[in-house]
């Protein structure tokens, strides 16, 4: 499960050989969710307001980087790392 990034102690993944609809994984003090591409929580137990608000705003910001990955995780090529928040 390759690490695309990292930032406020959350961890942003993106799994080979995935279903649709497109998604990334993230992990938050041992609680996990799975979000869409518009970084909306879809399933899990991340309950920090203040994780989830970072994760949508990363999500809104490299949209386009998420979407190629997504791409790459289908087309069997590797997945780019994307920056973290600051």
């Amino acid at each position: 499960m390759p690490i695309i990034s990292v930032f406020f102690g959350i961890i942003i993944r993106m799994f080979y050989k995935e279903h649709e609809p497109a998604h990334f994984h993230a992990e938050y003090q041992g609680q996990q969710g799975k979000f869409g591409l518009d970084g909306m929580m879809m399933v899990g137990n991340i309950r920090s307001r203040t994780a989830l608000g970072l994760i949508a705003r990363w999500a809104s910001l490299h949209r386009g980087e998420i979407e190629a990955n997504w791409d790459n995780i289908k087309a069997g090529r590797p997945l780019q790392r994307i920056e973290p928040l600051e």
